[in-house]
């Protein structure tokens, strides 16, 4: 557990000092971006300027527009000219709009709500609404999509780092599993002869009894290898009855629980709800679960089980009544390393989540848990 507090705290100080360092790019980016606007706004003032000097002192060019469109062309403003008869026309609008009458009605009433005033000229030109360039939209809209941008960078780089640690880690528990599996291999088939060697020798009956109990345990052995070795590699998938895979496990474990620890678990009794999983994979998961359980009540309580039909899906909720998961925890219990107990790996659930949701397409996660009432995991597997 100590090794998700630590990876906590460096997760916190990242996020910490990337939120800092995006706070400083934007701060700084709008501090460029005012400046700009400043600067645009300043030449807008020698526009105005320029066009009142051109009206004081050009008298003899009342009728030129000319020299307004050239100072207008220099300066990049965009502008409406309203003549004598109130007909305007537009200078510097992108595309058709310095002739769509329409827009440039519509641009002149956002000019007079500003309470701006408009230039008033003489002769030919009677008035001149002036706007900022484009720059100064550009500019406004800069800092937004700075975040847009350094905020899509940051999230595709989590994406591609989650994803790809998701991937080594997948790697690593897939060959850790398969050595296990394979270093299992050795003295199990040793342990196989001795049995049978002692098969052939004198025994009586309480022996006999002895040897054929340590056969099913070895059996066991066989079969947690075989689940370790299908660990990275494509399952085969079978047709089942949910209700009798349910039973047969709750079977194994009750003869090796407590007998203070009562089982409610529905019987088969005809029920018939088909799922497709691999037998040995999913046992496996349902048996962690229940030892999880018998570990929490500390050898006595209820376990509890529950099957039903939610859509597309069948849930198995696998219920206990013992010392409850903060609500914290509810996904980290899934990570790898993680346990609360004072041995143990902690990959029982991690590798409970992959089986289910890699190779069965399905989903476990903590349906609810109070702390000294129990837990309830729910398992949701598509129909067959």
């Amino acid at each position: 557990m100590d090794i998700y507090k630590k990876r906590s705290y460096w997760n916190i100080l990242l996020a910490t000092l990337g939120l800092l360092i995006l706070i400083i790019t934007l701060i700084y980016s709008n501090f460029l971006a005012q400046k700009l606007k400043q600067r645009e706004e300043a030449n807008s003032k020698i526009f105005v300027q320029a066009i009142k000097e051109v009206i004081k002192g050009k008298t003899d060019l009342d009728k030129d527009i000319g020299i307004y469109q050239e100072i207008v062309s220099n300066n990049k403003l965009r502008v409406i000219f309203e003549d004598e008869k109130g007909e305007l026309s537009g200078e510097n609008w992108s595309g058709k709009k310095n002739d769509d009458v329409a827009f440039l009605e519509k641009q002149k009433d956002i000019f007079l709500a500003s309470e701006k005033e408009p230039l008033i000229g003489t002769g030919y030109i009677a008035k001149i609404y002036y706007f900022n360039t484009k720059l100064v939209d550009y500019i406004n809209y800069y800092p937004y999509i700075q975040l847009l941008l350094v905020g899509s960078f940051v999230l595709l780089g989590y994406f591609f780092l989650t994803a790809s640690k998701r991937s080594e880690q997948n790697r690593v528990w897939a060959g850790m599993a398969k050595e296990t599996a394979h270093q299992l291999g050795t003295p199990i088939s040793a342990i196989i002869a001795w049995i049978e060697h002692l098969k052939l020798t004198e025994i009586d009956e309480e022996q006999s009894g002895i040897i054929s109990e340590l056969r099913n345990d070895v059996y066991r052995l066989e079969l947690v290898a075989d689940r370790f070795s299908k660990i990275g590699s494509a399952p085969v998938l079978k047709t089942i009855n949910i209700f009798e895979e349910i039973e047969k496990c709750k079977k194994y474990m009750e003869k090796r629980a407590s007998r203070k620890v009562t089982f409610d678990y529905p019987g088969i009794n005809d029920k018939n709800l088909q799922v497709k999983i691999n037998q040995h994979l999913f046992d496996w998961v349902i048996e962690n679960l229940i030892r999880n359980s018998l570990d929490a009540m500390d050898g006595k309580g209820v376990l509890s089980a529950k099957i039903y039909v939610e859509g597309a899906f069948i849930n198995i909720d696998l219920s206990d009544t013992g010392k409850g998961i903060p609500s914290s925890k509810h996904n980290t219990i899934f990570e790898p390393g993680f346990t609360t107990k004072k041995r143990g790996w902690g990959l029982g659930l991690s590798l409970a989540k992959r089986i289910i949701e890699n190779y069965h397409n399905g989903k476990i996660f903590v349906k609810t848990s109070k702390l000294d009432e129990g837990t309830t995991f729910t398992i949701r597997l598509p129909k067959a």
